[in-house]
């Protein structure tokens, strides 16, 4: 199971060079706006602890890590909605992603332009969530027609709108599952500058709006971007089961809440249909027992069945007609 995580933002912010700092491809990278036009996507690994101590325990021919996948989306400018700056080309983009990073300038630099001519974070912020609330008014009256729009939206249609309208992000609870808005996307907003760069004015706005916030500074060539790749991959709502052995150790990638036959699918599609059970230990468990073997001799091993929801962290054999 891949998902995907835009990197959204306005021009000159530093897409471009996350992305690049990401996946360690050579991006187009140049200070103007629309440097960018069609999405680079690379696959990154999920820093994972426990993949690596399990590879250390079974020393196996292949290692296979969790992945997420990031689009490098061009910068948004106002009137993007409009087709403004090739807007509605790169909206189109964000709705192809299950979730946003939203990566906001902190830093300071006569040598980068700013779009807006000056650095305002919250201003920033605004007006990317502007942008994205005018695209889904659109599309809501576009669906509905504008001119009897609140007549023929259910209730909850109507509350979406009306959240819209008075500039809110409506929550994902309110959103009828054919509407494919963008401002239900989870977003993590990645700070770029240093500490001393961000304002509590808006850390008060990103916590109004209920999402999660990293600082990072991409100018320094050293910064850790593990915490964003961890991030991402918990927005995403997935979580990672271990196989391991002596010929592969891999993280599998599902979505949390998932019972064992239908994690077992994502192995192969044949153990979904034919599952009859897993053998389940945590990772740290089966690492303290010190092998396989040793963990069943322990008694370790808890047999689980078909309503067993697959916990982050466990490590599992399928046993399979």
């Amino acid at each position: 199971m891949k998902l995907s995580i835009g990197i959204v933002g306005l021009p000159n912010v530093g897409k471009s060079t996350l992305f690049k700092a990401l996946t360690k491809l050579e991006v187009n990278i140049a200070n103007y706006p629309f440097a960018t036009i069609d999405p680079n996507v690379g696959v990154v690994a999920v820093p994972d602890e426990r993949l690596d101590k399990l590879v250390k325990m079974s020393n196996p021919k292949k290692i296979i890590p969790a992945v997420v996948e990031f689009y490098d989306i061009a910068g948004l400018v106002r009137g993007a909605h409009k087709g403004e700056g090739l807007g509605n080309q790169f909206l189109s983009r964000i709705h192809e992603v299950d979730a946003i990073v939203h990566l906001v300038r902190c830093f300071k630099s006569e040598d980068i332009s700013h779009i807006e001519n000056s650095i305002d974070p919250t201003r920033d912020v605004e007006i990317i969530n502007t942008e994205l609330i005018l695209k889904d008014l659109e599309t809501i009256e576009r669906r509905f027609g504008k001119a009897d729009a609140e007549a023929k939206t259910e209730k909850k249609d109507a509350k979406i709108k009306t959240e819209l309208e008075a500039g809110r992000f409506p929550s994902g609870d309110e959103v009828v599952s054919d509407l494919s808005l963008l401002t239900i996307k989870p977003q993590i907003y990645l700070l770029n500058g240093q500490e001393s760069d961000i304002t509590q004015e808006l850390i008060s706005k990103i916590k109004q709006l209920g999402s999660t916030y990293l600082v990072t500074d991409l100018n320094d060539a050293a910064t850790n971007l593990s915490p964003l790749i961890r991030t991402a991959y918990e927005t995403l709502g997935l979580i990672s089961f271990f196989t391991t052995g002596e010929d592969e150790t891999r993280a599998w990638t599902i979505k949390r809440g998932m019972k064992a036959p239908q994690a077992a699918g994502v192995i192969h599609t044949d153990f979904e249909k034919n599952f009859i059970r897993a053998e389940v230990i945590q990772w740290d468990k089966l690492l303290e027992a010190g092998d396989w073997a040793k963990a069943r001799q322990k008694g370790w091993l808890r047999i689980e069945g078909k309503d067993y929801v697959v916990q982050d962290g466990d490590v599992v054999v399928v046993r399979h007609g």
